[in-house]
């Protein structure tokens, strides 16, 4: 698939970034770490794909950044854990 192709779905997944970045929030004031981590991280994979769709350099990586972080922060949940 082209990103001309995958442009199509740009819209809607903005709206549902728009609903995991309500959800992740919410989790964060309810002090629920691990569900505003697993909230954040498909947050910032469909920003960092629509900065892709455009050419958005600084806004592609800053969310890669904080993927990264966000997977850190799940697997260290997780080792911790067990």
């Amino acid at each position: 698939m082209t990103f001309a192709r995958l442009a199509a779905y740009e819209q809607p997944l903005k709206w549902f970034a728009l609903t995991l970045g309500l959800c992740s929030t919410i989790s964060i004031v309810q002090n629920w770490q691990l569900a505003a981590m697993l909230f954040g991280l498909p947050f910032c994979l469909i920003w960092i794909f629509c900065a892709w769709l455009h050419g958005e350099r600084q806004l592609k990586y800053i969310n890669i950044v904080f993927s990264g972080l966000y997977v850190y922060g799940i697997a260290r949940f997780f080792w911790l854990v067990s």
